[in-house]
């Protein structure tokens, strides 16, 4: 009986990841598809209010049916939101942050290529590093280190020389664009991107393991170069080639599980102590 448990957790897996990648590849279409038009735009403030109200209304559902009865869910809002005046004022810190990157994505994607942002994007990857070493005294493998070098050289040949896309005809500033992507990247180190994905994004992060999550960033930056390829006729060049092919490359090393010393470690001690004894 374990077996069939093993295949449905598999699918499961694959689920998630599958849905991870297009949620992430149709947001970032999307949203350059609307920022491109040449009808009036909307207000990206609009859009990120409408966002996080429709979060709250499926958080709300969740949680509704998660306690089962209206007793019960009254009594878990009012012991862990009106009864917790401090978590709510602590929580309101990421979710300043969360404005701010989100309202960045669109001004980013205003002046970026979806495939140049999903690339340039992953910057968050060596800030959140960076976060993590500086704020909570972790520690990176070398391999991780060398990953978000890598990383951060594949961005700047996407940068080195932007690509072109024929079929927008909107005026783009890509020095304004890269800008916004650097303030959601700062705020990416405090918060993960986002929108109803972000809902997927818990599940990702708790049903599967870094490599896979590696494996659909690389995806979805994949699938947002070929659908911006047939719906803005982006021209890819070599650097921007090679340069996403190091982001995905270093993604993919950044998320390998670090190697336990300590067996090795004692097994080296057990074979010392073998030679000493003989």
């Amino acid at each position: 009986m374990a077996a069939p448990r093993e295949n449905i957790t598999l699918l499961f897996k694959l689920y998630c990841l599958t849905v991870m990648t297009l949620v992430a590849a149709a947001y970032t279409i999307a949203l350059r598809y609307t920022r491109t038009t040449d009808k009036e735009l909307y207000f990206s403030t609009t859009a990120v209010c409408i966002t996080e109200v429709i979060k709250l209304f499926l958080s709300v559902g969740l949680l509704a049916k998660e306690t089962g009865s209206l007793g019960r869910f009254k009594a878990s809002l009012s012991e862990n939101v009106l009864g917790s005046p401090k978590e709510l004022m602590k929580l309101s810190v990421p979710s300043l942050v969360y404005a701010v990157q989100n309202n960045m994505a669109f001004l980013a994607l205003s002046n970026l290529d979806a495939a140049v942002y999903q690339v340039t994007y992953q910057l968050k990857i060596p800030c959140t590093a960076f976060c993590t070493v500086l704020m909570l005294n972790r520690t990176l493998s070398k391999l991780q280190w060398i990953s978000v070098f890598m990383l951060c050289g594949g961005v700047t040949l996407v940068q080195w020389k932007p690509v072109q896309a024929t079929k927008v005809v909107v005026e783009q500033n890509p020095l304004l664009g890269f800008g916004a992507i650097a303030i959601a990247v700062l705020c990416s180190g405090f918060a993960v991107l986002s929108s109803v994905g972000g809902l997927y994004t818990s599940v990702v992060v708790k049903y599967t393991d870094n490599i896979m999550k590696g494996f659909s960033a690389a995806a979805a930056i994949v699938l947002s170069t070929v659908a911006s390829v047939i719906l803005f006729g982006l021209q890819i060049t070599l650097t921007f080639a090679l340069g996403a092919f190091l982001v995905c490359v270093s993604i993919y090393l950044y998320g390998l599980p670090r190697q336990d010393t300590t067996s090795i470690q004692q097994g080296e001690t057990a074979s010392k102590e073998r030679i000493i004894g003989v």
